[in-house]
């Protein structure tokens, strides 16, 4: 069984927030409060996260290792500022999980100042096997960055600050104590039920095999990514798993009693395609290939509505050591969302 430990830092979600602003509908975050918060960004900066985000995601590993003790922004990005320019791009997207060839390749881009034909040909298909290919255009934006990554550093270090003093600052006081409240609910958890058992629940339905084969795992609650999770596997047979921890009752866009998960849900639930995968998966757990068979349907549009369905906690995903997903329905999410529907029509507080 890993070693457990635990970590609240801010500087998670001040990564993970820029993800899902730029990816609201993933998130099912409202894509004009998203486009409102960008908006409060100049231009430069805009285009500079929505070019360069697909390729550069957030940098767990490069987090984690951080030798500091508070792991807030501002500290955080005084450790990016250390780095020599050059040197940021390859120390936070460089990580174990990118295959070599890739990595030799981005090296030579940048020592050379350019990407062959072979380059452009591997990197592409880099881009178009990951799980939601990024946007036309990523592969050019992705071989410029690396084409002259001393420029790129200081431009990104400039971007992040202008987010961090235009938004993220607002966030980052209200965000530590429920981060600190998520470690007290999976430090519980794990004096009550064993640690697989704690990952389903703090993830609202997610196995995750990997976590058997690794000596120490870090969990990180975060409020921006929940209900969605981030596993990373790192050096030394560790690995980190990033859960969410925002309560059902709070939304990032904010909003009034009403409980937007329950609002979710309830969209989730009133789609006949959603309703049918859930039957099926009632039967048996299945992959999104075989429910794109069962259903007639383009695998894309299946993962859609999966995507859907585990935002509003209703599907159970068991991530295997190869890479495989099956899902199955979440009965206790069913449940979870008829005593927060109770909870809601028998409360006094105004809506």
């Amino acid at each position: 069984m890993p070693e457990v430990r635990f970590e609240a830092a801010s500087a998670y979600d001040f990564f993970i927030s820029l993800i899902v602003l730029h990816n609201p509908a993933d998130f099912g975050l409202r894509p004009s409060w998203a486009a409102g918060v960008r908006s409060r960004l100049p231009a430069a900066q805009r285009e500079f996260f929505e070019h360069h985000l697909p390729f550069l995601g957030v940098p767990l590993t490069w987090l984690h290792d951080l030798p500091l003790p508070h792991k807030d922004t501002t500290p955080v990005l005084s450790a990016l500022e250390q780095i020599p320019p050059a040197e940021r791009l390859p120390r936070l997207t460089l990580i174990p999980e990118l295959r070599p060839e890739v990595q030799i390749a981005l090296q030579e881009i940048a020592a050379t100042g350019r990407a062959t034909p072979a380059m452009r040909t591997l990197l592409k298909a880099e881009l178009e096997a990951k799980r939601h290919p990024p946007p036309a255009g990523t592969l050019d934006y992705w071989i410029s960055a690396w084409s002259n990554p001393a420029a790129f550093g200081e431009e990104w270090l400039f971007a992040l600050r202008t987010y961090f003093n235009l938004f993220f600052s607002e966030e980052e006081a209200r965000l530590q104590p429920l981060l600190e409240d998520g470690v007290q609910t999976a430090s519980r958890l794990l004096n009550e039920q064993p640690l697989p058992q704690v990952v389903e629940t703090l993830t609202r339905g997610v196995s995750i095999a990997e976590i058997q084969q690794v000596s120490q795992l870090t969990l990180i609650p975060s409020y921006w990514s929940t209900p969605f999770i981030f596993f990373q596997r790192l050096a030394g047979q560790r690995a980190l798993l990033v859960f969410g921890c925002r309560p059902a009752h709070l939304s990032l866009a904010g909003g009034g009693a009403v409980p937007l998960t329950l609002v979710d849900t309830f969209k989730a639930l009133g789609d006949p395609t959603r309703l049918r995968i859930l039957r099926f998966l009632a039967q048996q757990p299945l992959t999104p290939a075989a429910l794109a068979e069962r259903l007639r349907l383009r695998a894309p549009t299946v993962i859609h509505h999966l995507n859907a369905l585990r935002r509003a906690g209703l599907v159970h995903i068991r991530l295997d050591a190869d890479g495989e997903r099956r899902y199955d329905l979440r009965r206790e999410g069913l449940n979870e969302t008829l005593t927060a529907l109770h909870r809601f029509l028998d409360s006094t507080e105004e809506p």
